[in-house]
């Protein structure tokens, strides 16, 4: 059940993230989740997709600096305090969280949050036990 994320380096330049969205475009990829992070020089793009094999293969042909990592998708309910539940068995677990961004899906007041930690597997049991429902990937390009 693991969940594909795309990070994409890209040069702090006007247009480079055009770039990206337009390359995903072009060859049918949809975006489902995106966080950008910025530096002076460079930011990353970090995204979920609906294919990211292919998303990495265009990326890559393209030029772009493209790294794949394993996140967590996990349905949160839209609710003050509901990213503290979540997290909550994480840091039970000892787990360090690297960072997180969320989306609304289109389901009954429910957002996903991704996460990303070091060992996915084991935060997804983790969550699965504090009856949370860990998104697979399949359903995730779907909402």
């Amino acid at each position: 059940m693991e969940t594909k994320q795309i990070s994409v380096f890209l040069e702090n330049e006007s247009g480079r993230l055009l770039e990206l969205a337009r390359e995903l475009g072009e060859h049918g990829i949809n975006i489902r989740a995106l966080c950008v992070a910025d530096t002076y020089d460079f930011g990353v793009v970090r995204m979920i997709v609906d294919d990211p094999d292919r998303a990495r293969e265009a990326l890559l042909a393209k030029g772009f600096t493209v790294k794949e990592t394993v996140v967590v998708a996990v349905e949160v309910k839209d609710e003050p305090g509901g990213l503290a539940g979540v997290l909550h068995p994480l840091v039970e677990q000892e787990m360090n969280v690297e960072y997180v961004y969320s989306f609304i899906g289109k389901k009954d007041e429910t957002a996903i949050v991704i996460i990303r930690v070091d060992e996915a597997e084991q935060a997804a049991g983790a969550l699965k036990a504090a009856n949370y429902k860990v998104v697979s990937p399949d359903e995730l390009y779907k909402i």
